[in-house]
């Protein structure tokens, strides 16, 4: 069969739609405004035994460099571009030098 049906969600509403040749499945109208979903919104895709749900797939929040940057461990002054530039051609050498590229 190449339908979906959906339990009613909307003022008790059945919607249902088709599985497209493309396997694409467009969400009525009425749903997405409900959910407030935008277009390209992403979804989860969770299979169980007797049906396939979707939920909205959770944004990563959005992140700023200073809440991050303590995770990288380091507590000695800034290095300098030129400095991290000069530091990765020693390690490189460093490490062609005992034959691993």
């Amino acid at each position: 069969m190449s339908y979906v049906s959906w339990v009613p969600i909307v003022d008790n509403i059945m919607e249902t739609t088709r599985l497209s040749s493309k396997g694409q499945v467009i969400l009525p109208k009425v749903i997405r405004e409900q959910y407030h979903w935008p277009e390209g919104t992403e979804f989860e895709i969770e299979e169980r035994p007797d049906s396939i749900v979707l939920r909205p797939k959770k944004p990563v929040p959005t992140t700023v460099l200073s809440d991050v940057v303590g995770c990288a461990g380091y507590r000695g002054p800034a290095k300098s571009l030129d400095d991290m530039e000069e530091a990765i051609a020693r390690g490189v050498s460093e490490r062609h030098a005992r034959g691993r590229y």
